[in-house]
């Protein structure tokens, strides 16, 4: 099948990694049925109408993760699905039942039910580093990796809510997996940056502009290592089209610490107040250059720190959020 011909399905089409994944699948010849919130915000359609090979093979669906038909209306006729869309709200959480766990798990079974049900033959599943930490009890001597899972009682106790939603996800997709025999295959991204296509930020964004503005919120409980937008788009890609690509790939351009992050965006933009932070923001988080080798292997040669963060300030600066 000519990839011209092949049909797949990216759900949160309209985020700032499901715009460059639909991106580069249309680069690639592919026919990409996009999900959005609501067809009739411009904020989320006009950005992927703009695209390259858009006019003749992407078709947008309007779905709500609870909304089992809607979700199948999108996923049918696709031989593969992304399945992205998941709520992120990082910060104040009123309703975590219902903002983010039910539509994390739910969503994401009824993605995997409908994928099941219409012969989809790969599912990649976007989960993220926020379901590998927190987690205290992992060995302070062992550089954490594929195998490493946030601690959902560490989370439950101390009201961090998103690290749980995308860890009971990406665990509901697993054992739908073996359940259903549906092959599953999941990419774990960091905290993802980059030129922004969407005219909103996602959080990873925002994070970087609270910082350029000289907040000190810290982001130790999420942090991993960054990556570009295009390498989390290309990791998709590639383990979606690699028979040979199973299980979590880990997908950082290195694992540090938050702190390192902030001395290289210091470095970088002097002329920002950019507060000072320990050097090791995360004790226990080993650092390591090879962190994502499952993708390494496959092909994938990141980007390195100072490019994304170059990249990211000079969108933040192209779309007006700082001068």
């Amino acid at each position: 099948m000519s990839k011209e011909a092949e049909v797949v399905c990216v759900t949160g089409g309209s985020g700032c990694i499901g715009s460059w994944l639909v991106r580069l699948l249309l680069e690639r010849r592919y026919t990409v049925h996009a999900t959005v919130k609501n067809l009739s915000d411009e904020r989320e359609t006009a950005h992927l109408k703009a695209l390259e090979g858009a006019d003749t093979r992407l078709r947008l669906f309007q779905i709500d993760l609870l909304d089992y038909d809607a979700i199948a209306a999108a996923v049918t006729g696709c031989t593969g699905v992304f399945h992205l869309a998941s709520p992120c709200i990082v910060d104040k959480v009123e309703d975590p039942q219902n903002q983010l766990l039910n539509p994390a798990v739910k969503g994401t079974v009824n993605v995997l039910t409908a994928a099941k049900a219409l012969g989809v033959k790969r599912v990649v599943v976007t989960s993220s580093v926020s379901s590998i930490t927190p987690s205290p009890k992992w060995p302070a001597d062992k550089v954490k990796d594929e195998d490493c899972w946030t601690d959902e009682e560490y989370c439950r106790q101390n009201e961090i809510w998103y690290p749980l939603s995308k860890t009971l996800a990406e665990k509901a997709a697993w054992e739908f997996a073996k359940e259903k025999g549906l092959d599953v295959v999941v990419v774990n991204p960091g905290t993802v940056m980059g030129p922004v296509i969407p005219p909103t930020l996602n959080a990873s964004m925002l994070m970087l502009l609270r910082l350029l503005q000289g907040c000190t919120d810290t982001y130790g409980n999420f942090f991993m290592g960054s990556v570009h937008f295009k390498d989390v788009a290309l990791a998709h890609i590639l383990v979606y089209e690699n028979p040979s690509a199973c299980g979590r790939h880990l997908c950082v351009e290195a694992i540090s610490h938050y702190g390192d992050f902030v001395a290289k965006v210091a470095e970088l933009y002097p002329e920002y107040d950019i507060p000072r932070l320990p050097k090791d923001t995360q004790p226990g988080l080993l650092r390591t250059k090879d962190g994502a080798k499952k993708l390494m292997d496959l092909g994938l040669q990141f980007i390195p720190m100072d490019q994304i963060i170059k990249d990211s300030v000079e969108s933040l600066k192209a779309k007006g959020f700082i001068s």
